[in-house]
């Protein structure tokens, strides 16, 4: 039998991020991957025939990888920052927030709502988050804080209050007046949540908090080459330090001693480690160990991918569809509207107006697109749709699909002055340049189950369970068993944050 210090189940970019510490620590890592590529939900690909462009498929922007992390394995990653950090189109006009352009922005505020209140109060409310980012994000990192240490870090009783105890919905109605801006801010709070801005749980407070603290400011930038240069980088890392990494390896059991049962190149293999970091969703790592699970995940998006000929036409004659398209393009998200959806798709109706938001990867980083499509003005358009849970799919995955995808692509059309199927590139098949990935297209083909894309619902990014302070969040309970995928406590995103902090568990730093 083959033996390791640790093998690592599932090669995606958590699992690469473990690999590559812990290689180059001097440990003998076996990463074992079932698709014929690593790189998991992290991946570039060219999804049309004849069409030389590498799609971000399933993710898309980054924000919550650690600097601390590129810098420690000198990975050779460039990430870009957009200008325009989003447009929301409001009948002939819309919102647009220009980071670039406080001015402009102010003026947009004031056009939309009539006011200068909500602008004041926007200002307000990233300014609150973004001394959370900046004070809280570095903990990450760190072995886990205590609730009280880590509301003593936040230092500031509005913000935890608003973030940690109370409904986020509670402060949107209560802090902005206009419909418009409170859905800008609360999809921050859905995007791969199925939660009502109220929900008593607060699912979406955590989820909110993600997307508002990556590296202390929050931002979301563009990986240049796509998301594949991101885990094509970590790859190249984790190999040079030494790290085994096997693809078209299925992994079909796991002792909790550490042995590891897979199927490679039509024979069945066993391995033993002693640490196995399972890079894989909770659920599944108990039916790999052959244990019940009590986590019943379920995602709730419609991941559609397109590539155009060119941008659409707007309504609003005062925006650029390039400034528009350059940020986060929110179609049909008002407060209203997204509450209505998560209604709809609750009771297990396809929403009528599915809410959904755009960017166009090209635009910052036009590297992806090959040299005739960049000089034919061809660029891509990445469309997320909130609330399109899995129950709406089972059973039925085509045929929900199709339905899902007209209503996605009408709902975008009542915001654009020309229908968007006009602007799709037409392949040499002549077939237009459009595909969809519902929950159940995730979980056939990435594994994540019923497609939830951070594996289970987001955890604090604390202790909650005082038990757990000073440890990493990573730990099942299998001594030589620990998770490093985003099921991890400060999992979710494409952060390398759990393959971080399994590794720092395995070399016995910080606890």
């Amino acid at each position: 039998m083959d033996a390791y210090d640790v093998v690592v189940v599932g090669g995606g970019h958590n699992g690469l991020v473990a690999a590559a510490y812990l290689a180059r620590a001097g440990r003998s890592v076996l990463v074992l991957e079932r698709r014929g590529e690593t790189g998991g939900a992290a991946v570039s690909f060219r999804a049309f025939d004849g069409v030389d462009v590498r799609l971000s498929r399933y993710s898309y922007l980054v924000s919550l990888l650690p600097r601390k992390i590129i810098a420690d394995l000198g990975l050779d990653v460039a990430l870009r920052r957009r200008r325009m950090s989003s447009y929301t189109p409001s009948g002939d006009s819309g919102l647009l927030v220009d980071t670039g352009d406080e001015g402009r922005t102010a003026e947009s505020f004031r056009a939309l709502t009539g006011s200068a209140a909500d602008f004041a109060a926007w200002r307000r409310f990233y300014e609150l988050t973004g001394r959370v980012a900046e004070r809280t994000f570095g903990t990450l990192t760190e072995p886990l804080l205590s609730e009280v240490d880590f509301r003593a870090r936040v230092d500031d009783a509005e913000a935890w209050s608003m973030l940690f105890e109370r409904p986020i919905g509670e402060a949107l109605t209560s802090w902005f007046g206009d419909d418009t801006v409170r859905g800008v801010v609360l999809t921050d709070a859905l995007i791969g949540t199925f939660a009502a801005a109220d929900a008593a749980d607060l699912r979406q407070n955590r989820c909110l908090l993600y997307h508002v603290i990556g590296n202390g400011t929050g931002d979301w930038d563009v990986p240049v080459g796509g998301m594949g240069a991101v885990t094509g980088s970590l790859a190249a890392v984790a190999s040079a330090a030494g790290a085994k990494l096997v693809t078209g390896a299925e992994v079909l059991a796991i002792d909790p001693g550490g042995e590891v049962r897979y199927r490679h190149a039509d024979a069945e293999h066993v391995v033993r480690g002693e640490h196995v970091l399972a890079n894989v969703a909770p659920p599944t790592l108990a039916r790999l160990l052959g244990e019940e699970s009590a986590d019943r995940p379920e995602g709730a998006q419609l991941k559609v991918n397109m590539v155009l000929s060119r941008l659409p036409k707007l309504r609003d004659p005062g925006v650029d569809p390039a400034e528009a398209f350059g940020g986060t393009f929110h179609v049909n998200e008002t407060f209203t509207q997204l509450e209505t959806a998560y209604r709809e798709a609750a009771a297990g109706k396809i929403p009528t107006l599915p809410p959904c938001e755009i960017y166009c990867h090209s635009l910052t980083d036009p590297s992806i697109l090959g040299p005739a499509e960049r000089a034919a003005g061809a660029q891509t358009l990445t469309l997320f749709g909130l609330h399109m849970p899995a129950r709406l799919f089972e059973g039925r995955n085509d045929e929900a699909r199709e339905e899902a995808s007209r209503a996605t692509m009408a709902s975008l059309n009542t915001v654009l002055a020309e229908p968007i199927e006009d602007c799709l590139l037409t392949g040499p098949d002549g077939k237009p340049c459009v595909e969809a990935k519902t929950p159940l297209d995730l979980e056939a083909e990435l594994g994540l189950p019923a497609g939830h894309i951070f594996h289970r619902d987001l955890a604090w990014p604390f202790a909650v369970d005082p038990a757990q302070a000073g440890r990493w969040g990573v730990e099942t309970p299998h001594e030589r068993v620990l998770l490093c995928g985003a099921g991890a406590v400060r999992g979710g995103g494409v952060s390398g944050i759990p393959g971080h902090n399994a590794a720092m568990a395995v070399l016995g730093k910080g606890s």
